[in-house]
C-alpha cells in the first residue's frame, strides 16, 4: 500500500473536497480520483461517499482514517530520523492570521536557504481550532495565543512573541486620552470568544468602561480596515507587522499595566518532527 495513497485519504476526508486536495497535492483531480479507487480496490471496500457539492467517509472511511494518520506520521518520522546529517522532511503547521503574515513569511523565507528540503504545509486558523487540530493528530505544531488554561504535560510551548493591548484609532483622534476614547468612541470589539479577545474584554472590565460596542469581529486585520474607514476605535493585542492601512492609524499605549497577547509554538512533547519544529522556531527567532 502506498503512502501516497493514504495521503489522499485523509487530506480528502479532512477537506471534504477532491478538488481541494488535487490543490493542496499539486495534482489533477483525475490523479486523486485514481488514487482513491486504488486504494478502494486494496482495502476492499468503498471509503467515500457524495454528500451533496462535498465527500465524506464512509462508515469503513471512518473505521481507517485515525490509524491511516497514525500510520503518515510514523512514515515522517522515519524519514526525518534518516535525515541525520540535514533538516529534511514535512511539516504540518498551523498558525493564526497574524502570525502567517507578520511572523512567518520571513522565517520561512530564511528557511527556504538554510532548509531548503524542510517542506511546510501552513493551515489557517483561529488558536481555538488550531488546537483541537493540534489533539487530533492534523497538524505538527501551531503557532497561536497562548492557550487560557494550563498546558497539558504531553505538551511543549514556547513563547516567541508578546503584544501589549492598544487602542487602535485615526490621525485625527491621536491626542485624545485612549479611556476617553473607548469610553465615547463607536467601539469595534475582538471577538470575545477569541483566545486574544479575551484580554481587552477584562481589561475594559477592571477599568469599569462600557463601551458603545458596534461591531464584534474575529479578525483583528478586518478590525483596523475598518477603524481606518472611521466605523470607531478598538483595543487589540500590537500584532506583527505589517498592518493593512498601516499609515492611516495610530496605535495609543493604555494606562498600564497593559495586559499582552502571548504568541507562540505549542506541539506534543514526543512529535516526530520535533526537530524541523524547533527548526522553525529558530528561524522566528532570528527575525
Amino acid at each position: 500500500m502506498e503512502t501516497r495513497f493514504l495521503e489522499t485519504f485523509v487530506l480528502v476526508a479532512e477537506l471534504g473536497s477532491l478538488a481541494e486536495a488535487s490543490r493542496r497535492l499539486g495534482v489533477t483531480p483525475v490523479a486523486v480520483a485514481q488514487r482513491m479507487q486504488a486504494l478502494e480496490d486494496e482495502v476492499g471496500a468503498p471509503l467515500l461517499i457524495r454528500a451533496g457539492r462535498r465527500v465524506k467517509p464512509t462508515q469503513a472511511g471512518y473505521a481507517i482514517l485515525d490509524r491511516a494518520r497514525d500510520i503518515l506520521v510514523e512514515v515522517r518520522s522515519l524519514s526525518s530520523l534518516a535525515q541525520l546529517d540535514k533538516v529534511a522532511g514535512d511539516i504540518r503547521l498551523g498558525a493564526i492570521s497574524t502570525a502567517l503574515t507578520g511572523i512567518l513569511p520571513k522565517a520561512l523565507h530564511t528557511l527556504s536557504t538554510t532548509a531548503p528540503e524542510l517542506n511546510a504545509f501552513l493551515l489557517p486558523g483561529t488558536s481555538n481550532d488550531l488546537y483541537r487540530a493540534l489533539l487530533d493528530g492534523k497538524i505538527d505544531a501551531a503557532l497561536l495565543v497562548e492557550p487560557p488554561f494550563e498546558i497539558a504535560k504531553s505538551l511543549r510551548w514556547t513563547t516567541l512573541r508578546r503584544e501589549p493591548l492598544v487602542v487602535l484609532c485615526r490621525p485625527d483622534q491621536a491626542q485624545t486620552d485612549p479611556l476617553d476614547l473607548l469610553r465615547t468612541e463607536p467601539f469595534i470589539r475582538y471577538d470575545r470568544n477569541n483566545w486574544g479577545g479575551r484580554l481587552p474584554d477584562q481589561y475594559l472590565r477592571d477599568h469599569a468602561i462600557t463601551p458603545n460596542e458596534r461591531y464584534e469581529l474575529d479578525s483583528i486585520d478586518a478590525i483596523a480596515v475598518m477603524v481606518r474607514t472611521g466605523l470607531g476605535v478598538s483595543l487589540v493585542p500590537d500584532w506583527s507587522s505589517p498592518w493593512p492601512e498601516a499609515e492611516a492609524l495610530v496605535r495609543l499605549d493604555i494606562p498600564k499595566p497593559r495586559p499582552e497577547r502571548a504568541i507562540g509554538m505549542l506541539w506534543p512533547q514526543s512529535a516526530p518532527a520535533g526537530r524541523l519544529i524547533e527548526t522553525v522556531i529558530a528561524a522566528i527567532g532570528q527575525d
